[in-house]
């Protein structure tokens, strides 16, 4: 099991409608969630900062992959189309990223 933590920013406007939107997600996106290895995902918001963390624990066997696959779906993708807008990449993102990874420095059980 590999953890993996991820940053972005909340664009202000789009607060309300970011969490309306998440606590009724599409089936269709969970099954892919599912599906993909991700088990115990969350998604934090920090605020004043507008910071979104994400937090999931992967079960495959390849991380790349899995997250190639659910790009690709199409459900997916159009869930995309509707959140991406209210987000903005942090500034030290490379051009292939949209979330940060963040590096894990403790855990325990």
């Amino acid at each position: 099991m590999q953890r993996v933590a991820q940053i972005i920013r909340l664009k202000p406007e789009a607060i309300e409608e970011y969490k309306r939107i998440h606590a009724d997600v599409w089936p269709g996106v969970l099954a892919q969630i599912a599906e993909s290895g991700i088990k115990n995902y969350s998604i934090f918001l920090r605020e004043p900062e507008n910071l979104l963390f994400a937090y999931f624990e992967y079960h495959g066997e390849d991380l790349a992959a899995d997250m190639k696959r659910m790009a690709d779906d199409p459900t997916t993708q159009d869930w995309w189309k509707i959140t991406d807008p209210m987000q903005e990449s942090l500034e030290t993102t490379s051009d292939d990223q949209w979330w940060a990874p963040a590096e894990e420095v403790f855990h325990t059980e």
